[in-house]
């Protein structure tokens, strides 16, 4: 088998910081004819606390490989690069399309990929596909969730 003929997955990586953990004080209340047409509820929330998002999208699949963390650092970035390691074969090359964050290109991350095989992570640096993503993960689901700890 040729070099090019090398299987590879593309992936379009980003963070989503700040997402916060909240939770209600009172419990929803059902739709009522007539009343209200949607669930109710409360204004008044209990915070937990933020977490972040670092999750990747397989443009050639769909597959989202994703980590909640309460922080997005280069030791975080490194456990995400670790996730999609163990997700495909050996073999497959991975490309990575992020953007210029200082935790993507820190002397730790440099580090970790120095003992990766040669190939096997390849980085992109731009603007990218999993900021619309984020934004309808944001819209459809982060802004009405509510939870009982972070």
């Amino acid at each position: 088998m040729k070099k090019s003929d090398k299987p590879v997955a593309i992936v379009s990586y980003d963070e989503k910081p700040g997402i916060q953990a909240i939770a209600t004080t009172a419990p929803d209340l059902p739709p009522v004819p007539g009343v209200h047409a949607t669930f109710a509820r409360d204004h008044e929330y209990k915070r937990h606390g933020t977490l972040s998002l670092l999750a990747g999208i397989d443009l050639l699949t769909g597959k989202v490989h994703a980590l909640v963390k309460d922080r997005h650092r280069s030791r975080e970035f490194i456990e995400f690069l670790k996730l999609l390691h163990a997700a495909y074969p050996a073999r497959t090359a991975i490309k990575l399309i992020l953007d210029n964050h200082s935790a993507h290109i820190s002397r730790e991350i440099r580090a970790w990929l120095d003992t990766r095989p040669a190939g096997r992570f390849q980085f992109t640096f731009t603007p990218n596909l999993i900021e619309g993503f984020f934004s309808k993960f944001a819209r459809s689901v982060l802004r009405h969730i509510r939870v009982t700890s972070i």
